[in-house]
């Protein structure tokens, strides 16, 4: 029964335009709009290489390096972007976001209406859990139980790694009622990070496609979500489109049993997750 609940953790308000914003398109959207971020703003260089570069108005494209923090010159459209997200969010909507794998789609975990619409959203199966994601490691021990080393959760995170773990009292209990586990994420990525943060407690963090169906690495790629989006972040393409390797996903591990592992899913960063589990801290795989 748990190995089969563990299994299944394998991931996966009306806006109007303003300032910076563009209106969503096509089939009468009026509840959603885009919010293109500033160039540079986007994730940092992904184990697996870097992207291509990130979109801004007139289609320019920027080189980029994968800095931390938002550049200067697009720090007034940054913070309008974290702000315009953290606002649909609080709102009770649905936000699409860029992370450090694919693009996502996030809305508030402790917000059971919400989360609710996720899964009308994609059509989830409602035995699927979502993962939550956090903006910093620190705020992960609010939400769960955790039995491994500081030091090995900094390995790892920020990084393209879900982490399975005991969940806490704290996190809502509509989510993933059926479930003592929950997938916890803190994405390499610069906004999402800044968004969690602005949050007063966990997003709820899936991917931004109808279930079954592969992953994004643009916006227009999950089009047909749009209408029912509050708000669509565009931080441009992420890594190379014609590359089935960058729609993996993240890799996905549970480490709520002591001393050992189980990989769920093995998603786009298996084999340095593995390494750091096994040759650093010792653990070994659950089935051994």
């Amino acid at each position: 029964m748990r190995r089969a609940a563990r299994t299944a953790l394998a991931l996966a308000g009306d806006g109007a335009a303003g300032p910076g914003l563009e209106p969503g398109p096509g089939r009468g959207c009026a509840r959603s709009a885009r919010l293109l971020l500033p160039p540079g703003g986007a994730a940092q260089p992904h184990p697996r290489g870097t992207a291509q570069g990130r979109r801004w108005r007139g289609g320019d494209r920027v080189g980029w390096t994968g800095i931390a923090d938002p550049p200067l010159p697009g720090v007034a459209q940054w913070r309008e972007a974290v702000s315009a997200a953290a606002g649909a969010l609080r709102a009770g909507g649905l936000v699409a976001v860029p992370t450090d794998t694919v693009y996502g789609v996030a809305c508030l975990a402790q917000d059971s209406g919400a989360v609710r619409s996720i899964y009308s959203l994609k059509g989830r199966n409602g035995r699927k859990p979502l993962a939550i994601c956090v903006g910093d490691v620190e705020r992960l021990y609010r939400y769960c139980r955790v039995n491994v080393p500081d030091a090995l959760l900094r390995d790892l995170l920020p990084g393209p790694v879900t982490l399975v773990l005991q969940r806490s009292e704290e996190l809502n209990k509509d989510l993933n009622p059926f479930t003592s586990l929950v997938g916890v994420r803190v994405p390499n990525h610069p906004f999402i990070r800044e968004l969690a943060r602005a949050c007063s407690g966990p997003l709820a963090l899936t991917s931004a496609n109808i279930s079954s169906q592969a992953s994004t690495l643009t916006v227009s790629e999950f089009q047909d979500l749009w209408p029912q989006l509050s708000l669509i972040i565009d931080g441009g393409p992420i890594g190379d489109v014609q590359s089935p390797e960058c729609r993996l996903g993240s890799t996905v591990v549970d480490l709520s049993v002591s001393g050992k592992f189980s990989i769920i899913r093995p998603g786009c960063a298996l084999t340095s997750t593995v390494e750091i589990l096994t040759q650093k801290y010792g653990l070994v795989p659950e089935s051994s």
